[in-house]
């Protein structure tokens, strides 16, 4: 299996999609978020984390650099403070700012993918999951982490109101 043909067809297609979906979200709509149950993220929330749901995570998996304050190990770190509640996550300032990280975070990925060329059998555990996995395997499972927040955002528009179809989601609209 040629891991970086895989990998780099499934980035293409997955950013492909989410910027799409960020297209049609208002900046007046970054504070929305659905109106019933508990710890929603707004919109705003939402994007903040779609542009760093594959390449920032997947660069913690090719380097060991995780994106934390100096000190801070990931593997030290509670399941609160690795996934903290709605209310403590950050935000996007705009849909503009969001698109223009989601393509800095693409290109993150892509290049985590070529520097990890000949690792991609290699077992790398992860913080929130200490069994050794093969890298390739992790990667993919980053670009479905972003694949899954892509449908959160599908979701979010369309109780919004938006006419998004199933089109949208799979970026042929």
């Amino acid at each position: 299996m040629d891991w970086n043909k895989l990998l780099i067809g499934k980035v293409e297609e997955a950013y492909r999609c989410a910027d799409g979906l960020m297209a049609l979200v208002e900046d007046d709509n970054l504070d929305w978020r659905p109106a019933t149950g508990e710890n929603w993220w707004t919109t705003g929330q939402l994007l903040h984390h779609i542009t760093q749901a594959c390449g920032a995570t997947c660069r913690g998996f090719v380097t060991g650099d995780w994106g934390l304050p100096e000190g801070v190990d990931a593997n030290d770190m509670s399941a609160e403070e690795m996934l903290p509640p709605a209310e403590a996550m950050a935000t996007i300032a705009s849909v503009a700012a969001a698109r223009a990280a989601l393509a800095e975070d693409k290109e993150l990925a892509i290049e985590m993918i070529v520097q990890a060329r000949e690792r991609m059998e290699d077992p790398v555990p992860a913080p929130w999951d200490p069994r050794p996995t093969p890298l390739g395997q992790q990667l993919l499972g980053m670009i479905n982490h972003l694949d899954n927040h892509k449908g959160q955002l599908f979701y979010y528009l369309k109780l919004q109101g938006k006419p998004v179809n199933t089109m949208h989601l799979y970026g042929m609209a």
